[in-house]
């Protein structure tokens, strides 16, 4: 049986013409190579598997052709060509960074750099996965980066270009690979399905794409998996079923439920789909690209990012034409609410649940339409069309006289309105505060709605106004500024009464409730965890000197002085817990206890303790004697 070579090594690109999505890059190395104008030192970078080794191999064998082709490629023929291509060339050296990012690893390479080539041009040294090279690995490697013999070039090649030292990049010609397209991703293998003789459907090899994600050589080694497995038939079916991929149809069907308001078929469709061994967060995360896909279908200039086979793109055309774009974008709101929170959800299938059902009445609930007229969204009045409608917020009741009646209100009612805030001497609607005695009516109103003119309401005299009633127009306008200040007036000195008051209420100054105050306050340092603190201030004795005072007495000038930098905040501490603003705090050294405390028991010698622990410890002597020891003291 012959040995098996997966795809990804077989079809790997030999020149610069077979590399996938990368034309920016392998058009620049041609012309370098052709006009001679090739840099010491490249850095590829970019997501992995889409092609930055394999370019660093070609640019390599290119540069020491012996029968360049006038396109800037390799002649495959050559003896340089044919030693590459067996994998026997002296001028190629590859270092995995990954397993070789040590110090000693890159002085190797550096001793190496110094031996001219024996044939060819240029010795290429190339290293891949170069950002796990230890920092003092990358210093060692710099100077040599910078200033190489004529003869040597550096390829590097990474997918993590920001743990680069800023050193060695500005060392290096960066040249960023980009993902590869989907489109060209599906190209490419179906050119190897050709190759190969096998069948494969176009929807198969786009799932193949999209699962893979830019990714060539995993896009390949998932075509080898799937060949194996459908024996080299690929269908949309048996690639959904391997990749364990959420079919579109599903979508469709949901769909098509929620339309119809049929919360049963689509709470069904989400059980079938949850029997499959899918998680609610795969169908989330599905539904809202499909919800997407269908909003992108809604303007044919953004229809090239929607990237999926041309037969899929036929149905969502259709199904985004039943759908508005309104209801799509408060769907998709919905639904990112939903996936933020299924992670934190109990119960996650009733979650999802709860958003199918959302969704379902989504447009009964809110339904936008388009107005004929001006064709701007407005929101539907879900209000009975014979119910009245109120334009503004209903008048208070006058309090003189019977009700009023209520009666329509008709378009000249706001502006009349208006014209009464704006006069210069109309009172305002009366809404339970103070207003003057006589009633200003605005228009001549039916009899019946009148009150008595034979029993006016007298109402309580009004504050002395801070000015003159009549004043002019513009001055009227700063009426609610003057009742906002004086409000604010108000309601500082109703505060300051409060916290007058509070400090009214003090709390009486007892021994007791000293001490239980200062353990408080030493415990406020003890939670902290600053015990030094703690101890100065354990050892301290709080007193009552008199009826507004307390005193502290230290044992020790160090503690004295100690005290001396926190009477402050003691005494604000006492102040605020007595609500005493007039407590007086003392400070006070007791030398009598000073010598109390530094008078005690003389330490003993090596000697004295040792005679002390055979005193208590007989056996420790004898243990002594056998053992013959001698005792340095």
């Amino acid at each position: 049986m012959e040995n098996f070579i997966v795809s990804a090594r077989k079809y790997r690109p030999q020149n610069f013409s077979t590399v996938v999505g990368q034309a920016h890059i392998t058009t620049t190395l041609k012309n370098a190579i052709r006009n001679n104008q090739l840099a010491h030192a490249f850095l590829f970078c970019g997501p992995r598997g889409v092609g930055k080794t394999t370019c660093a191999r070609i640019l390599a064998k290119t540069i020491n052709c012996e029968n360049l082709q006038p396109d800037g490629e390799a002649c495959n023929e050559c003896n340089s060509c044919r030693t590459f291509n067996e994998g026997s060339s002296f001028n190629i050296h590859e270092l995995d960074a990954a397993s070789n990012n040590s110090v000693d690893d890159i002085r190797t390479l550096v001793d190496q750099v110094r031996f001219a080539p024996q044939a060819g041009k240029y010795k290429i040294y190339i290293i891949d996965e170069v950002h796990m090279l230890s920092s003092s690995a990358f210093n060692a490697f710099l100077k040599t980066l910078e200033e190489p013999p004529s003869y040597a070039i550096f390829i590097l090649a990474t997918t993590e270009k920001h743990k680069i030292l800023p050193t060695i990049l500005s060392r290096c010609q960066i040249f960023d690979f980009k993902r590869i397209t989907i489109q060209d991703t599906v190209d490419h293998l179906q050119e190897i399905v050709t190759k190969e003789h096998m069948t494969a459907e176009g929807d198969a090899l786009h799932l193949i794409a999209q699962k893979t994600d830019g990714c060539m050589r995993d896009s390949l080694s998932t075509l080898d998996k799937i060949v194996s497995f459908t024996g080299g038939k690929l269908t949309y079916q048996n690639t959904l079923e391997h990749l364990n991929i959420l079919d579109y149809d599903y979508f469709f069907k949901v769909m098509d439920a929620v339309l119809v308001q049929d919360v049963a078929g689509a709470l069904l469709i989400f059980d079938e789909i949850l029997q499959k061994g899918f998680e609610g967060d795969n169908f989330l995360g599905g539904w809202a690209e499909f919800l997407r896909n269908l909003l992108v279908c809604k303007e044919e200039k953004v229809l090239h990012l929607m990237e999926v086979s041309a037969n899929l793109k036929d149905r969502y055309r259709q199904m985004s034409g039943r759908v508005s774009a309104a209801y799509l974008v408060t769907a998709l709101h919905l639904l990112n609410e939903t996936e933020i929170g299924y992670r934190m959800a109990r119960n996650k299938r009733l979650h999802v649940e709860m958003a199918l059902i959302r969704l379902c009445y989504l447009q009964q609930a809110v339904t936008l339409v388009s107005n004929d007229q001006s064709g701007e969204v407005v929101k539907k009045n879900l209000i009975p069309e014979g119910a009245p409608q109120r334009l503004r917020a209903p008048m208070a009741q006058p309090i003189y006289g019977k009700p009023a009646t209520s009666k329509t209100i008709t378009p000249e009612a706001p502006r009349l309105t208006i014209e009464v805030e704006k006069g210069a001497q109309a009172p305002a609607a009366n809404t339970g505060h103070t207003q003057p005695a006589q009633p200003v009516q605005a228009a001549p109103a039916p009899p019946a709605a009148s009150a008595p003119a034979a029993q006016p309401y007298t109402a309580p005299a009004p504050p002395p106004a801070p000015k003159p009633a009549a004043t002019a127009a513009p001055q009227t306008k700063l009426t609610g500024l003057v009742a906002m200040r004086e409000a604010l007036a108000a309601k500082q000195q109703h505060e300051t009464a409060n916290a007058a008051a509070a400090a009214s209420s003090t709390i009486a100054l007892t021994a007791g409730a000293l001490v239980v105050y200062w353990e408080e306050f030493i415990d406020r340092f003890r939670q902290a965890n600053k015990m030094t603190i703690v101890g100065n201030l354990q050892l301290a004795q709080v007193v009552l000197l008199a009826p507004e005072e307390i005193g502290l007495i230290s044992r020790n000038i160090v503690q004295f002085r100690f005290m001396e930098e926190e009477k402050l905040e003691i005494a604000d501490f006492f102040k605020k817990k007595f609500r005493n603003k007039d407590l007086v705090l003392t400070l006070s050294l007791d030398e009598s206890q000073q010598e109390v405390a530094d008078t005690g028991p003389a330490p003993l010698s090596s000697r004295e303790q040792f005679a002390r622990m055979i005193e208590k410890y007989p056996l420790v002597k004898e243990l002594k004697d056998r053992l013959n020891m001698e005792l340095d003291f």
